[in-house]
């Protein structure tokens, strides 16, 4: 009985790696952060290893993104990471979305929430680990960007405005 259980297991793990998830290759920079707010080479490379791969839409894949079911869940992991922030889109944001964007990418990066545990565990990603003067450089970039926006856009309009509540049905 075990054995008839392992085998139809190990069939399981063997058809599903033919069923793959959309790899987040397409690296389209029409609207990329960096069309609208300067990056240093220093900050692009730090970007490149501790946020683009779930945070653009170009993802460098580790060996094991092409085993299943471990695909379907970096799949998952990257397409939220895009829904939060995207920076190969982030132009084409409102300007007090941006601002917004940006405001939370300091947020995070100074609770230490980004990069997520789960990106650097085990020595993954060991780039990605970032020290204080790499935050520092994230945080100060930030703020920055968001001072630009300050001095070049009207107050109101760096304010995301509230949305009505959907009318209710009679």
């Amino acid at each position: 009985m075990l054995k008839k259980i392992l085998i139809g297991l190990g069939a399981v793990l063997l058809l599903i790696q033919f069923i793959r998830p959309e790899k987040n290759e397409s690296n389209d920079l029409t609207y990329d952060i960096s069309k609208k707010y300067p990056v240093s080479e220093e900050l692009d490379q730090l970007l490149k290893v501790a946020c683009n791969d779930c945070h653009s839409n170009k993802t460098e894949y580790p060996w094991y993104a092409n085993v299943q079911p471990v695909a379907w869940w970096l799949n998952d992991h990257v397409k939220d990471g895009k829904r939060h922030l995207n920076f190969s889109t982030f132009t084409k944001l409102p300007i007090a979305v941006q601002n917004h964007k940006l405001e939370e990418t300091i947020e995070m990066v100074e609770k230490k929430e980004m990069p997520l545990s789960s990106y650097t565990n085990f020595g993954l990603h060991a780039e990605a680990n970032l020290s204080e003067e790499q935050r520092a450089m994230v945080i100060d970039w930030a703020k920055a960007q968001m001072n630009y926006l300050k001095e070049n856009y009207p107050a109101d309009s760096l304010i995301m405005k509230r949305r009505s509540p959907p009318p209710s049905k009679p």
